[in-house]
């Protein structure tokens, strides 16, 4: 099946997509501002330079797109029907950066907390609940 878009168009849209300050990444920093959490944003000192660190929790959460890390069973989870070797390659090799990011924070004694795209598309308050309840039953032990 051929592209519906032509290169030039394709590699316009591929150029806006970002790496960091996603929308999912800013309403799921907002809610944990409003919740009294203070973090910081992007650590490069850290493996995998974690979308949101919660030095005082010791904890990370990374904020990940469905599509590009491959959200199991999700809708947005697709594979492009041209050139799918290509992506479907590129996509393992995010699939494993990422596991062995999550590995290393681990291993340093970070508690690693993944949120996904469309849990925040579909309930921006029910996914960060989630994440706050998680982080205060991890403290309270």
């Amino acid at each position: 099946m051929a592209d519906v878009h032509s290169p030039a168009q394709r590699s316009f849209n591929m150029s806006r997509i970002r790496g960091k300050d996603t929308k999912p990444e800013k309403v799921l920093r907002s809610l944990l501002h409003r919740a009294g959490l203070r973090f910081r944003k992007h650590v490069a000192k850290l493996p995998g330079k974690p979308d949101i660190v919660l030095p005082r929790h010791k904890a990370v959460v990374l904020v990940h797109g469905c599509y590009w890390h491959r959200h199991p069973g999700c809708r947005f989870s697709t594979t492009p029907a041209s050139n799918s070797a290509f992506w479907l390659e590129k996509f393992a090799k995010t699939v494993q950066r990422d596991s062995k990011a999550q590995e290393a924070l681990k291993a340093l004694g970070w508690r690693v907390f993944i949120v996904w795209e469309c849990e925040i598309k579909t309930g921006p308050e029910s996914a960060g609940s989630r994440l706050l309840s998680a982080l205060k039953q991890r403290n309270e032990h």
